[in-house]
């Protein structure tokens, strides 16, 4: 008997259904994936006129809103009482009572909130405290 020998297929893996598959989940996560922008405390600084300061890294930021919520370095505080805002002053600026500690206050903020946050930031100790405005467009 002769027998033949069968030439043998040479077994190919297609890539295809592959690529189908993973362009189908790319799809999908495109689709579902919210992207949320960070956002920020808005709050409109008032005016005046003279030099910018010079931005350091090492400073202590509270930031009153138009409602009077107060943020110290762009965090909310839980509540508007005075207690609490002392607290999240000395636990953000630690031992340290010299930082610049600076205040920036929307335009449309009413003075007690800003009276107020500047009478507990001294009576906590902080001697270096100045105020954030925006440069008048005449200066510009």
């Amino acid at each position: 008997m002769n027998f033949r020998q069968k030439k043998n297929k040479e077994l190919e893996i297609s890539l295809t259904p592959m690529i189908d598959v993973v362009f189908l989940l790319l799809i999908f996560f495109m689709v579902t994936t919210t992207f949320n922008k960070q956002t920020e405390i808005k709050i409109s600084l008032p005016e005046a006129q003279g030099e910018t300061a010079q931005s350091d890294n090492k400073t202590l930021r509270l930031t009153i809103d138009v409602d009077g919520k107060y943020y110290v370095n762009n965090k909310q505080l839980l509540n508007q009482q005075l207690t609490t805002l002392q607290k999240a002053l000395i636990e953000a600026a630690g031992d340290n009572r010299e930082l610049p500690f600076i205040i920036s206050a929307d335009a449309q903020t009413a003075h007690q909130a800003v009276i107020s946050a500047l009478d507990i930031a001294a009576k906590s100790g902080f001697t270096k405290i100045t105020f954030a405005t925006k440069l008048s467009s005449t200066q510009k």
